[in-house]
């Protein structure tokens, strides 16, 4: 873990097709020209966490004015990134989300490319620390979801899921060497998925108000072309509370269960950015995952908030493991946002998190953790 940490963030370059927005954020109709039916915001990349070290790189948004949610006011449009990071890893993301017919209907696309050195424990809750190797895959992700908007606030739809993970290199005499974990000499992830959920935030990216339920479950099978036949049910439970003029609190549950023979790549991993800050992402993985984590938020000037969090979950191989007191992983911790400009709900977010066993992270990226 870094002692030292460099903070640097360019401003967004904007270019003069409109008014700029960033990823999920809305575009207000008094604030743009109506005749424009096409916006371009290009966004330098700065981050930091401890799966990856510095991050940085380019990425562009095309914002597109005619098609938009009117329930919601949110805006069709198209994000490309291109990352490289300290950790020699390289990310190329393309993640079009379109609305059509005034927000009845959404597709929501993920493409990802990555080549990414990572770290290894093992399989379980209590993997130890000198259990840690070293691995590469190369990683070729697409998730295409159709939803249907159910009045007032409720989506339901249907996905389809295709991830191939190539293992390009192991440590020799490791745990993926030896060949007895799944998913060690590579996978293929494909199936279909049905989506339903239950929107009413305020914003996506630093909601202050509503709540989000999400359920999704996911069916991986050989018929299509997986290596492993084996089916995935998350559940995701969040609500934002306020306890003031300027605070609120931000409470999440989050569940994910894999049921049959799922490669490594494919199981819940506890840790990262969003879940469980303080560990490292993947830290621990197994079939079954629960975490319960809450936050309070105060913001203290109109660009400037504090928050605190506390969190606590673990992984397991059943059920009756999983939600058993014995070898809990909490973590603690807190940090500072930033606003980037007056007019856009985006904010900076710089967090540190400690965990147990000697686990630690340093956050730097934008909006919040949920």
């Amino acid at each position: 873990m870094k002692k030292l940490f460099l903070f640097i963030f360019t401003s967004l370059f904007i270019s003069s097709l409109g008014y700029s927005q960033t990823k999920d954020d809305v575009v207000k109709s008094d604030t743009i020209n109506k005749n424009k039916k096409i916006q371009f915001v290009a966004i330098p990349i700065v981050f930091y966490t401890p799966e990856t070290s510095f991050g940085f790189g380019a990425g562009g948004q095309i914002f597109l004015l005619k098609q938009k949610n009117i329930y919601n006011d949110r805006v069709s449009n198209i994000f490309v990134d291109f990352i490289m990071t300290s950790n020699k890893q390289f990310i190329i993301d393309v993640i079009p989300q379109i609305y059509f017919g005034d927000g009845d209907y959404f597709l929501d696309m993920n493409f990802k490319w990555k080549i990414f050195p990572n770290n290894f424990w093992g399989i379980g809750n209590t993997t130890p620390n000198s259990n840690e190797e070293s691995y590469d895959m190369t990683s070729k992700i697409l998730k295409v979801s159709f939803l249907k908007r159910l009045p007032p606030s409720l989506n339901f739809g249907f996905e389809y899921i295709y991830e191939n993970h190539d293992v390009t290199k192991v440590t020799e005499g490791g745990l993926l060497d030896a060949g007895d974990i799944t998913g060690s000499d590579g996978a293929i992830i494909s199936g279909f998925g049905v989506i339903f959920n239950l929107d009413t935030r305020d914003n996506i990216g630093s909601p202050f108000s509503g709540h989000l339920l999400k359920m999704n479950a996911q069916f991986s099978s050989e018929l299509f072309g997986a290596t492993q036949t084996y089916n995935k049910f998350i559940a995701d439970l969040r609500t934002y509370q306020k306890l003031g003029k300027n605070s609120i609190a931000a409470l999440q549950l989050y569940y994910e269960g894999n049921y049959g023979n799922p490669p490594f790549q494919g199981l819940a991993w506890y840790g990262g950015g969003n879940r469980a800050r303080g560990y490292y992402q993947g830290r621990y993985i197994d079939k079954s995952l629960y975490l319960f984590q809450a936050e309070y938020r105060y913001r203290f000037k109109p660009r400037w908030a504090l928050a605190g969090y506390g969190l606590v979950g673990k992984v397991a191989n059943d059920q009756k493991e999983l939600f058993s007191m014995n070898d809990l992983k909490p973590s603690a911790g807190g940090g500072l946002r930033f606003k980037l400009l007056k007019t856009q709900d985006t904010w900076v977010r710089l967090d540190a998190g400690i965990g147990i066993d000697g686990s630690s992270g340093i956050y730097f990226g934008i909006n919040e953790a949920f």
